[in-house]
Protein backbone atom coordinates (compact mmCIF):
# COMPACT_ATOMS: atom_id res chain seq x y z
CA UNK A 1 0.00 0.00 0.00
CA UNK A 2 2.41 2.44 0.76
CA UNK A 3 4.89 1.09 -2.10
CA UNK A 4 1.77 2.01 -4.68
CA UNK A 5 1.17 5.73 -2.73
CA UNK A 6 4.35 6.25 -3.22
CA UNK A 7 4.89 5.72 -6.53
CA UNK A 8 1.75 7.60 -7.42
CA UNK A 9 3.27 10.62 -5.80
CA UNK A 10 6.31 9.95 -7.80
CA UNK A 11 4.85 9.84 -11.45
CA UNK A 12 2.41 12.72 -10.91
CA UNK A 13 4.32 15.65 -8.61
CA UNK A 14 6.56 17.49 -10.49
CA UNK A 15 9.55 15.75 -11.28
CA UNK A 16 12.15 18.25 -9.79
CA UNK A 17 13.51 15.61 -7.10
CA UNK A 18 13.83 12.95 -8.98
CA UNK A 19 15.38 15.72 -11.43
CA UNK A 20 17.97 16.68 -9.19
CA UNK A 21 18.57 13.40 -8.08
CA UNK A 22 19.48 12.34 -11.92
CA UNK A 23 21.88 14.87 -11.89
CA UNK A 24 23.49 14.42 -8.71
CA UNK A 25 23.62 10.77 -9.04
CA UNK A 26 22.16 10.12 -5.84
CA UNK A 27 19.13 8.59 -4.23
CA UNK A 28 15.57 11.02 -4.88
CA UNK A 29 14.96 9.92 -1.30
CA UNK A 30 18.01 12.17 -0.39
CA UNK A 31 17.13 15.01 -2.32
CA UNK A 32 13.64 14.98 -0.52
CA UNK A 33 15.09 14.82 2.55
CA UNK A 34 16.86 18.10 1.64
CA UNK A 35 14.08 19.77 0.86
CA UNK A 36 12.37 18.85 4.11
CA UNK A 37 15.13 20.03 6.25
CA UNK A 38 15.86 22.91 4.37
CA UNK A 39 12.29 24.15 4.76
CA UNK A 40 12.34 23.79 8.38
CA UNK A 41 16.16 25.74 8.12
CA UNK A 42 15.00 28.87 5.61
CA UNK A 43 10.91 28.82 6.88
CA UNK A 44 9.39 27.47 3.80
CA UNK A 45 11.55 29.93 1.33
CA UNK A 46 12.92 26.81 -0.28
CA UNK A 47 9.13 26.03 -1.00
CA UNK A 48 9.34 29.55 -3.27
CA UNK A 49 12.60 27.53 -4.93
CA UNK A 50 11.41 24.40 -5.86
CA UNK A 51 7.74 25.96 -7.16
CA UNK A 52 10.42 28.11 -9.25
CA UNK A 53 12.17 25.16 -10.45
CA UNK A 54 9.41 22.95 -10.93
CA UNK A 55 8.20 26.03 -13.58
CA UNK A 56 11.33 25.71 -15.25
CA UNK A 57 11.45 21.54 -15.62
CA UNK A 58 8.03 22.12 -16.79
CA UNK A 59 8.32 24.67 -19.68
CA UNK A 60 12.36 24.15 -20.43
CA UNK A 61 12.00 23.17 -24.02
CA UNK A 62 10.26 26.94 -24.34
CA UNK A 63 12.71 28.83 -22.61
CA UNK A 64 15.48 27.04 -24.39
CA UNK A 65 13.49 28.15 -27.98
CA UNK A 66 11.24 31.08 -27.44
CA UNK A 67 10.88 32.09 -30.47
CA UNK A 68 10.15 28.70 -32.31
CA UNK A 69 7.43 28.20 -34.89
CA UNK A 70 4.71 26.58 -34.31
CA UNK A 71 2.70 24.50 -36.91
CA UNK A 72 -0.92 26.12 -35.38
CA UNK A 73 -1.78 28.56 -33.40
CA UNK A 74 -3.45 26.27 -30.96
CA UNK A 75 -0.26 24.04 -30.46
CA UNK A 76 1.62 25.00 -27.39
Amino acid sequence: MIDRIKTYFEHHAFGVCEWWAHKLNIKTEQVRLSFIYLGFATAGLNIVAYLVMAFVLHHKERIKRPFQRRSTVWEW
